[in-house]
């Protein structure tokens, strides 16, 4: 036997229990009140009554329903039971495979741009920092051409498939490019020492359609834009395309 079930049978023996006990009081307090008398009647002499007879219309007079003064109420039209003026949540919109489709084209084609972003910033980054070395390597050349078809002190050169090469008192890095003639100058008007870097972009042409500072040592602007106007007169081979190179000068106060 369970639990439950001696649980069950105490419970209902308890209620009969208890039901007896209730039942004996009763009887006793039944059996213990006192029995009064009965009381001398009065002689009551009844007349005679004559049935009337029941209107047609009685049962739907008692019937009837009891008129109210309030107005039932218009039940709610289309419109109403539609429009909810406050949604408790909007409704979830569910992509369809177009959508889905066209977000992950759109995903990858960022992606590939990113990438393709990072690798042209470590390609230009690699071109910079070769630039540096040559602008610590050559930077005491005193005008003399290290390389190219250029003739000795500033012939300048012709052609150049190696890409870089020393010029008067810079360096510059364009892959597969030479220069023509000298790499310009800047001019004898600065007022710091050091080295300054410039990116330069250089079109099918071989001129230079962009030019910015990118490295070095020389934080004066003046000096800084000595560097840009001389680097924007620089003229380079023809090629196939836009390409990015760096022209490294060297400044020193007499």
């Amino acid at each position: 036997m369970t639990k439950k079930q001696k649980r069950h049978i105490i419970a209902t023996a308890g209620t009969i229990v208890f039901l007896a006990l209730v039942f004996l009081i009763l009887w006793y307090v039944y059996l213990s009140a006192p029995v009064s008398e009965q009381e001398e009647g009065i002689e009551v002499e009844f007349a005679e009554w004559e049935e009337e007879p029941i209107p047609a219309d009685f049962g739907e007079a008692a019937y009837a329903e009891e008129p109210t003064d309030a107005a039932p109420a218009a039940p709610a039209s289309p419109a109403e039971v539609a429009t909810d003026p406050n949604p408790s949540s909007p409704a979830e919109h569910i992509l369809s495979e177009e959508e889905t489709l066209a977000l992950a084209r759109a995903k990858k084609e960022q992606e590939e741009r990113e990438a393709a972003e990072r690798a042209r910033k470590q390609k230009e980054a690699e071109a910079i920092a070769k630039a540096n070395a040559m602008g610590n390597l050559f930077g005491k050349t005193n005008g003399t051409n290290t390389s190219g078809d250029g003739t000795g002190q500033g012939a300048g050169q012709k052609g150049n498939p190696v890409g870089h090469g020393t010029s008067g008192n810079g360096s510059w890095k364009l892959d597969g490019r030479g220069i023509k003639g000298t790499l310009p100058s800047p001019s004898n008007n600065f007022n710091q020492e050091g080295k300054v870097v410039v990116q330069i972009r250089v079109n099918a042409a071989g001129q230079v359609i962009a030019a910015s500072i990118t490295g070095g040592d020389v934080s004066d602007k003046q000096t800084q834009q000595l560097a840009l106007d001389a680097a924007r007169k620089a003229k380079f081979t023809e090629g196939d395309h836009d390409q990015i190179g760096t022209i490294t000068y060297i400044f020193k106060l007499n």
